[in-house]
């Protein structure tokens, strides 16, 4: 019991967003998975990557760091406007396939309350 208590107090360390502070630059979701235990979906988005890809490998090294596995859901594009306080998630991912944008959506809410957070599976 004790590992699953670990496991699950590793899980809610893990931010559920981490995205660049303004900009256009790809995004990743990706499901993190405690040891044989629950799991949640988190958002990824910098604009040092040059592919989703590059976004996906680093988060999947930070978590395996504390334990965790993962698995990319799909990925996409933000435009995060933040002197109009807007993000707007839109495309796809070429290797991972478009990530589910309402789940994003709703990720982003929850961190940035009061912005207007927008998604569209058109555009690349």
């Amino acid at each position: 019991m004790a590992a699953a208590a670990a496991a699950a107090a590793a899980l809610s360390r893990v931010p559920d967003v981490e995205i660049d502070g303004g900009g256009v630059f790809k995004y990743v979701l990706v499901r993190v998975r405690a040891a044989g235990g629950p799991g949640k979906d988190v958002v990824r988005g910098h604009g040092w990557a040059e592919y989703h890809a590059d976004l996906y490998e680093r988060t999947a090294q930070e978590l395996a760091q504390q334990g965790l596995g993962c698995e990319c859901l799909g990925g996409g594009r933000l435009s995060h406007r933040p002197e109009e306080r807007k993000i707007h998630v839109y495309g796809y991912s070429v290797g991972f396939g478009r990530a589910d944008h309402s789940v994003t959506t709703e990720k982003l809410k929850a961190k940035y309350p009061d912005y207007e957070v927008t998604w569209a599976d058109e555009g690349y």
